[in-house]
């Protein structure tokens, strides 16, 4: 039997009914349904949206780190970091996304989640080693992408886009070294051409 897609804005009401109170802002843009809740509910939130039967989200296909720290390129008022899940109902067709900004910048913390979607593993260690939020209760938080040695956060807007060291291997010591970046950061402009009349009478000969 074949389940349709429901409403965005049917879902709407079913999950602003589950999640009642915990909710901070609950909108529909694009036909999809975005969900912000306060980090200190992001759990509860979570499992209420796992749980109940109106909502059914039984996979979490997604979870990142965001930082809007010059988010549209302008001053951002407000925490710094969130944390957004997607959430899946297979059984019924629909999805969420769920956002909680986390509260301190200099310390970012929230509570984990692979204690209700045994998929939040790898995304979190993802987000902790990109982003640095560290995930209360994860088991194994190590970093997941960069280097064991690496220092700092790839993915935060102030980490220069060369980094901070380079590794290379050296053949006298026949071991890989970490030195400081050689390479001098440079801004490329990409060259314009502009043409009278592109496209009309004399370029179509």
């Amino acid at each position: 039997m074949t389940v349709y897609a429901v409403n965005p804005h049917t879902l709407k009401t079913q999950v602003d009914a589950a999640l009642g109170d915990l909710i901070k802002s609950s909108v529909v843009a694009l036909d999809e349904l975005t969900v912000v809740v306060d980090a200190a509910n992001y759990f509860q939130a979570a499992k209420v949206l796992r749980d109940d039967t109106a909502c059914a989200f039984e996979q979490m296909v997604d979870l990142c780190g965001v930082d809007y720290s010059t988010y549209k390129n302008q001053a951002w008022t407000g925490p710094r970091f969130c944390v957004v899940l997607h959430l899946l109902s297979v059984s019924l067709n629909q999805r969420v996304r769920l956002k909680a900004f986390v509260p301190d910048d200099l310390a970012p913390v929230m509570p984990s989640i692979c204690e209700l979607w045994s998929s939040a593993n790898w995304f979190e260690r993802e987000a902790f080693d990109l982003y640095g939020i560290v995930f209360e209760g994860h088991d194994d938080l190590r970093r997941i992408l960069t280097d064991y040695g690496f220092i700092g956060h790839p993915f935060r807007k102030d980490f220069p886009m060369l980094g901070h060291v380079e590794m290379r291997y050296d053949a006298e010591q026949k071991r890989v070294v970490y030195q400081p970046v050689t390479i001098e950061p440079r801004e490329i402009t990409p060259r314009i051409i502009r043409e009278e009349n592109y496209g009309g009478p004399a370029t179509q000969q």
